[in-house]
């Protein structure tokens, strides 16, 4: 009976080119979101939304918001995981500020703008998640809750943005709140699919 494969670790090349695969289908999704003036799930859109509700900048809320999650991250999910993460935030920042002056649409219609947003995310989530790393936020908590009790990533992602976009009503008209967990449904949707113990990690 031949013995399962065993994971190894990837390449310093191969880290770097799914981290530029993975933070460029991510940056290409928020600009999907950014043109139809939707929003985003996980830690960003609470801090967007908080910066709704406060008046307080985004910048410093999101910072705020995640450094319980960078904590996590290096005490329970260790120093590898955590310098991959900042590595693959700042690439996805970097990217954010550049795709504004590349990309440019003359029409995108809403729903299927907001239908390429979460696949375009989700499949690069994927590709970061399979090198170790995430972008930080919910989905750090998402993946140890995963390693240490079973439960898949992308439900935690879920029942999070579900928390989030149920906030949002309250803040948002109620068909950007709509067309924006469609986007994030489907970002968790492909996460839950494709990154299970069961069928793929650890093969």
């Amino acid at each position: 009976m031949a013995e399962p494969h065993k994971p190894t670790d990837h390449a310093l090349w191969e880290d770097a080119f799914a981290f530029l695969l993975g933070t460029g289908l991510v940056a290409l999704g928020i600009q999907f979101l950014a043109h139809l003036g939707l929003i985003t799930g996980q830690t960003a859109g609470l801090a967007v939304l908080l910066s709704y509700l406060t008046g307080w900048s985004f910048g410093a809320l999101f910072f705020v918001v995640n450094l319980p999650f960078y904590i996590l991250a290096w005490t329970r999910l260790g120093p590898r995981f955590t310098v991959k993460t900042v590595i693959a935030v700042a690439m996805l920042s970097i990217l954010s500020e550049l795709y504004p002056h590349l990309i440019r649409f003359d029409h995108l219609d809403p729903v299927l703008g907001a239908l390429l947003a979460g696949g375009s995310m989700g499949l690069g989530l994927i590709a970061i998640f399979r090198h170790g790393a995430s972008l930080g936020g919910i989905g750090v908590l998402a993946l140890w809750l995963q390693e240490r009790a079973g439960i898949q990533a992308g439900w935690v992602q879920l029942g999070f943005d579900a928390v989030l976009f149920l906030a949002a009503f309250a803040a948002l008209p109620w068909k950007v709140v709509l067309l924006s967990l469609l986007g994030a449904a489907i970002v968790n949707l492909i996460v839950a699919v494709n990154h299970r113990r069961d069928r793929y990690i650890g093969r």
